[in-house]
């Protein structure tokens, strides 16, 4: 011991014979190799006190050794050393227990790397780095790029930020295919519902209980929240990064702005799926970013962060969409304040279009609908939602499930219409229908029994916000002719008092082309800038 702590000098020839002297030791340990150094034979000397023994041994060995120290520095630098010496053999034991263990494991596990890494391509990210701390044949296995092809950082609380983002992108390199970011509330709604997946930092918890300190404390963890630079390594390596990347998922991102999503979506050109999710940007210009860029397009979801407060979308941007994105076969927005016109734009130029979710939009009264199905669009639409559209009228929806019931749209499996307000009466949305006898479900049901039909509504009489509703720009909605309807049905009736023509589109007020031109007319309302 007193060895270990104090190295013997070199210089006299006494000391060198006293540094031989340990050797002699390998005629009694005859485990030991010839060849072993002075270290070797101290330290083996040293791992073979007795553990009884070895603490009071150790003990009294170092008291002695400080007593026998001429000054105080030379006592602290003892202790000093004694402390190094500790942390370098507790470090040498902890590597070699690593290659042990990975040793063992390569001999336990029982799949060959290439399917390791196969089965780690199938882990979320999450427990990707759970597997590569184990030990260091997993860690070897989890840094091949294929891994990282499909990652997914969504939490329900912020924990990740712009640095590991990074780390994961430049570790899948070429290989990436599927990027999910940001913040995902706990519960979500099921397919189909119009359920808000938009989740703000101010208000994911309760902080009417934090005192000032907690609040310095939570302001310190900025570093866990992502900002407008976390998709930047999409553009590295020349652009190659992004390439190749087929899905990208952003939800809640709060400090993503207009300039940068585009720059993402540009280092894109191969995206096949895009799901917008709560951020701060703005719907025209997002559109035509994804117009300009992403021409391989098939699915696109866009939920607003702040329902019917984006009305920039303009009749040119949807059709360079239409024209330039032709493999769109999902179109899911939002939350937007959207018009009729526009929306025909897009429901009738895709071609491939099958599913369809124009939730919670503020402007759509349903004459979209019109003049769709037999050829001229629509004819492959199999989800159609429009759950709590506000201004959508009750007129509308009967049109289109009359045409349902005489055999439109063939390929249509779910449809829903429910609204927490109830649907807007033909000549004045103020006035508000509860019921859907006026509407032709049960007829449509027993036509069609494929079709999940949904159409739920509040009770007769409900309250209703008007204050709320009134947000909405009256003026910019056209409304068709006034039609009195006495909210029962009769087949015969009903086919009479919508004309039994649902291809017309005379009055319909909501047009800015005809079908033949497409002639744009100029819009009325102003451009808005959505950015806070």
């Amino acid at each position: 011991m007193d060895t270990l702590l104090h190295p013997p000098p070199q210089t006299s020839s006494s000391s060198t014979s006293m540094a031989k002297r340990p050797c002699s030791s390998s005629s009694q340990n005859p485990r030991l190799p010839f060849h072993f150094s002075q270290m070797d034979h101290l330290l083996h000397s040293f791992l073979s006190f007795p553990d009884s023994s070895l603490p009071i041994s150790l003990d009294l060995s170092f008291d002695r050794l400080l007593d026998c120290s001429p000054s105080d520095a030379d006592q602290a630098l003892l202790i000093d050393r004694a402390h190094n010496l500790g942390c370098l053999l507790l470090r040498a034991a902890n590597r070699s227990a690593r290659k042990r263990a990975s040793l063992h494991n390569s001999v336990a596990w029982v799949l060959p790397p290439d399917l390791t890494i196969k089965v780690f391509s199938m882990l979320d990210s999450q427990s990707l780095c759970y597997a590569a701390a184990t030990c260091s044949m997993f860690h070897k296995c989890a840094m091949d790029p294929f891994c990282y092809a499909n990652i997914d950082l969504t939490t329900v609380v912020p924990k990740v930020n712009n640095a590991v983002v990074s780390t994961m992108i430049q570790r899948a390199g070429k290989s990436l295919r599927s990027l999910k970011l940001g913040i995902v509330p706990g519960t979500t709604g099921s397919p189909g519902s119009s359920q808000p997946l938009v989740y703000t930092i101010r208000n994911s918890v309760d902080v009417s209980n934090f005192s000032w300190n907690d609040k310095r404390i939570r302001q310190g963890k900025e570093s866990s929240i992502l900002t407008r630079t976390c998709l930047y390594p999409l553009s590295g390596d020349n652009g190659a990064t992004g390439t190749l990347l087929r899905r990208l998922h952003l939800y809640n991102i709060e400090r993503m702005d207009n300039a940068s999503l585009c720059v993402a979506l540009a280092a894109c050109p191969s995206l096949l799926d895009l799901e917008i999710v709560g951020l701060h940007v703005e719907l025209r210009q997002t559109l035509m970013s994804v117009s300009s860029n992403c021409h391989f397009i098939e699915r696109l979801f866009f939920e607003s962060s702040k329902t019917g407060g984006d009305e920039s979308l303009k009749s040119p941007t949807c059709f360079e969409l239409v024209n330039n994105c032709p493999n769109l076969s999902s179109l899911s927005l939002r939350g937007f304040k959207l018009h009729d016109c526009k929306v025909r734009i897009l429901v009738k130029g895709f071609r491939k279009l099958k599913y369809v979710d124009f939730s919670t939009s503020y402007s759509i009264t349903g004459t979209f609908l019109r003049n769709l199905g037999n050829g001229s669009g629509g004819d492959l639409l199999e989800v159609l939602i429009l759950r709590d559209c506000m201004h959508l009228r009750e007129m509308e929806v009967a049109r289109f499930l009359t045409a349902v019931f005489e055999g439109d749209f063939k390929f249509l499996k779910h449809l829903d219409i429910s609204n927490r307000e109830g649907l807007a009466s033909e000549g004045d949305w103020y006035q508000r229908s509860y019921n859907s006898s006026f509407i032709p479900l049960k007829q449509v049901s027993e036509v069609r029994p494929d079709v999940c039909l949904l159409a739920e509504f509040p009770s007769e009489g409900c309250f209703l916000d008007i204050d709320h509703m009134i947000d909405s720009d009256i003026n910019s909605e056209l409304s068709l002719p006034f039609q009195q309807s006495d909210h029962t049905y009769d087949g015969t009736m009903l086919t009479s008092s919508l004309d039994s023509n649902y291809n017309s589109d005379q009055g319909s007020g909501n047009e800015e082309y005809q079908d033949s031109g497409f002639v744009i007319y100029e819009e009325s309302s102003d451009e808005v800038d959505f950015l806070v």
